[in-house]
């Protein structure tokens, strides 16, 4: 086998050890060579921030294992790459991508990493971000971060990655790794799955932890995987889901979620299944080609039996987007911010003020393309006790779950589809993102799941679909998602392109 990883999923990696074909040794030392051979360095990718100094030992380690029968679970020896804002009690840091946590070792695993180590897997080593997952500025660039610089996207390396979980999605996309995990508070893992071409779950909150990741929202932040498959992130998502008692979110998680979400994979899944199309705001109507893949996205599901409910309209007073989710995480990233900073130790800022004066005294290293007004906004916000913060709470995360819950109700839907993103658009370290559109707001705010599926292609640049639903649906959802996958077969391995030839 010349080269074991490349596209390869994980029930066929896990099949090659089981056999002996493989070890997860091989299977790691030939991640870390294609990481150096198309990642680092000035035409590199620059997905993947740093390596696991331990992780040929990891895999040495579990390879023993399996030699005396002796096997963790589904993720035995499987390599996976952990967003830079995931904690890890190793040799590696956790920053955001920022140069002022550099140094940063965590006493103790975030839950999921330690999820992740109790199934067997490989930890590789962690991915580079959009900073501070894109809440620092309202002209960053997404994909950059002072110390990991220009994520790219493996499709094409002059567009834009999206982010926030930026190297992520890359890394899958480019078979850097078997899987990864990202974040989402708003589009951070549905964005970067769309634009990478991978597929990407952000799961409803409180169903996989966020104890000991870098938050920007605790209403809204979600820790979920990238897959080159809906299989694998299935499967990495049964790992990782499940109570956690640093994180009081998870505790409405009891009796609903189930250790193996690979048990819904199933072709016929979308026969019979009620799919509505929302087109409310800027969800359809922003780019032609995005509406182009949507529609033949919805004409499989129906030719696989689907019974598609076609519009679908949120509530006049329940806009797609609303400036009081924006108030909610100025709020609450003062609070998670200040809260997590306080626990890390070393020499680092220990509050957004401090971290705020770090930035202005490193402006050549931290600053160079974009500023720090969010942080600014945020630091002069108050307490969570304040009326304005729960004011703003009610009309953001209620009127979303109203929304959503009546429109599932009325229509007797199974899951709601939209498309995830326009195609990727250049990256723009000047002037910053441009976004026409997207799926991920109505989710976010209320707190939902999503899964972004590829779906399609316009001039070589993936677009994906997505499916939502209401919380804890993410059984039924990996059910259509699969579905329609195996009817689609739309993705397609990038080619490392370094510009789009365009007519």
């Amino acid at each position: 086998m010349s080269d074991p990883i490349y596209e390869t999923d994980i029930f066929s990696l896990r099949a090659a050890m089981g056999d002996g074909r493989l070890t997860a040794r091989a299977i790691t030392e030939a991640y870390i060579a294609r990481i150096g051979q198309i990642d680092q360095g000035p035409g590199g990718l620059r997905a993947v921030l740093e390596l696991n100094p331990d992780a040929l030992i990891i895999a040495d380690a579990r390879d023993a294992e399996r030699a005396a029968g002796q096997l963790r679970g589904p993720l035995h020896g499987i390599p996976i790459l952990l967003k830079d804002n995931i904690d890890t009690a190793d040799g590696m840091h956790t920053t955001a991508g920022s140069l002022a946590l550099l140094g940063s070792r965590p006493v103790q695993d975030a839950e999921v990493a330690r999820r992740l180590r109790a199934a067997g897997a490989v930890i590789l080593g962690k991915t580079n971000m959009s900073e501070w997952a894109n809440f620092r500025s309202s002209r960053s660039t997404s994909g950059w971060s002072a110390r990991g610089r220009q994520t790219r996207n493996p499709y094409v390396l002059d567009r834009s990655p999206c982010g926030s979980s930026s190297g992520s999605a890359a890394a899958v996309a480019a078979s850097l790794c078997a899987a990864a995990l990202g974040s989402e508070t708003d589009g951070s893992i549905v964005c970067p799955s769309s634009f990478c071409g991978v597929v990407g779950i952000k799961p409803t909150v409180g169903l996989t932890s966020r104890a000991g990741v870098i938050p920007i929202s605790s209403t809204q932040d979600s820790v979920g995987p990238h897959g080159r498959t809906v299989a694998d992130a299935a499967i990495v998502l049964g790992v990782i889901a499940g109570p956690d008692p640093r994180d009081p979110a998870t505790a409405a998680v009891e009796g609903r979620f189930v250790r193996d979400y690979a048990q819904f994979l199933d072709r016929n899944g979308l026969r019979g299944a009620r799919v509505g199309v929302l087109r409310s705001g800027k969800v359809f109507g922003y780019h032609i080609d995005t509406d182009r893949v949507a529609a033949e996205a919805s004409a499989v599901m129906a030719a696989q039996g689907a019974v598609i409910i076609d519009p679908l309209f949120t509530p006049e007073d329940v806009p797609m987007s609303d400036p009081a989710e924006y108030e909610v995480m100025l709020f609450e990233f003062k609070a998670g911010l200040n809260a997590y900073l306080a626990r890390c130790g070393g020499d680092l800022p220990r509050s957004l003020a401090e971290l705020i004066s770090f930035n202005t005294a490193n402006h050549e290293r931290e600053m160079p393309y974009f500023g720090q007004e969010i942080f600014l906004m945020a630091e002069e916000k108050g307490g969570l006790d304040s009326p304005a913060y729960q004011d703003a709470l009610r009309r953001s995360r209620d009127n979303a779950r109203n929304a959503i819950d009546s429109l599932m109700i009325q229509h007797h839907l199974d899951a709601i589809i939209m498309p995830s993103e326009s195609p990727a658009g250049l990256t723009d370290l000047v002037n910053g993102d441009h976004f026409l559109g997207g799926s991920s707001a109505l989710a976010a705010r209320a707190g939902y799941p999503l899964i972004t599926v590829p779906a399609g292609h316009a001039y070589g640049l993936p677009v994906g679909i997505t499916f939502m639903g209401r919380a804890f649906s993410e059984p039924a959802l990996i059910r259509l998602a699969y579905a329609f996958e195996q009817a689609s077969l739309s993705r397609r391995p990038p080619r490392l392109l370094p510009t789009l030839d365009l007519p």
